[in-house]
């Protein structure tokens, strides 16, 4: 009798990226993967040690495609945002690894591809070297936090979305002025969390990336290429 089909790593993670396409990550399993596959859970554990293992590989080729599609221009300023643009792209393709990626993280290369980027953005902006990683680990977890938050969003239908807008209408335009006086004064200027995002994240990240450069000494931004 043939023997079991032997799975590549890179075979394995492409169904796992498959199937979280239409899942999340609590529903998501092994065995379920395994399933699919056609073998069983103990042949995949040779290959990751744990789900989290397993969703940490996932998420990580996602920062590698971003990482793929990014090329350093401009200052570091620019240089950062363009990153971070290019994440959120990636990730928007397949939101469900978007909430994968922020609640697991990753380890692997297209993670440290990332870090090693900002860290050097970071060394380019005149920071003192014993401020960098407070900086970065800032960075990070806002970036991470305004990609993963677009997760939910992103895998809604579009009856899901029409509903939602007319349920903020509601709440908005019908809202007590007596017991919500701000709310009734702006109902007809607040939009729905979904408008403009990509707008929202910019300004958000750019405004966090102003706070560092304000913290710069004058004169010290080093020049792209450079050493310090």
């Amino acid at each position: 009798m043939a023997g079991r089909r032997r799975w590549s790593t890179e075979e394995i993670l492409d169904t796992a990226a498959e199937l979280l396409r239409t899942s999340d990550a609590d529903s998501f399993s092994v065995r379920k993967l395994a399933a699919v596959l056609g073998t069983d859970s103990s042949s995949l554990y040779r290959h990751f040690r744990s789900k989290t293992e397993l969703l940490r590989a996932v998420a990580d080729r996602i920062l590698l495609a971003a990482m793929d599609g990014y090329r350093p221009e401009g200052d570091w300023k620019q240089r950062v945002m363009t990153l971070a643009l290019c994440m959120r792209e990636a990730f928007g393709q397949q939101p469900q690894l978007a909430a994968v990626w922020g609640r697991y993280a990753s380890s692997g290369t297209g993670s440290r591809l990332a870090m090693e980027e900002v860290l050097q953005a970071l060394r380019a902006s005149g920071l003192p070297d014993e401020e960098i990683p407070a900086r970065y680990h800032r960075l990070a977890v806002l970036i991470a936090a305004l990609i993963a938050s677009e997760a939910g969003a992103g895998t809604l239908t579009p009856e899901d979305h029409e509903q939602g807008r007319e349920l903020f209408r509601v709440a908005v335009l019908g809202a007590d002025p007596e017991r919500f006086p701000a709310l009734a004064h702006f109902a007809r200027d607040v939009r729905p969390l979904g408008v403009e995002r990509r707008a929202a994240f910019e300004e958000i990240l750019a405004a966090q990336l102003a706070h560092i450069e304000a913290s710069v000494s004058p004169g010290r931004a080093v020049p792209r290429g450079s050493s310090r």
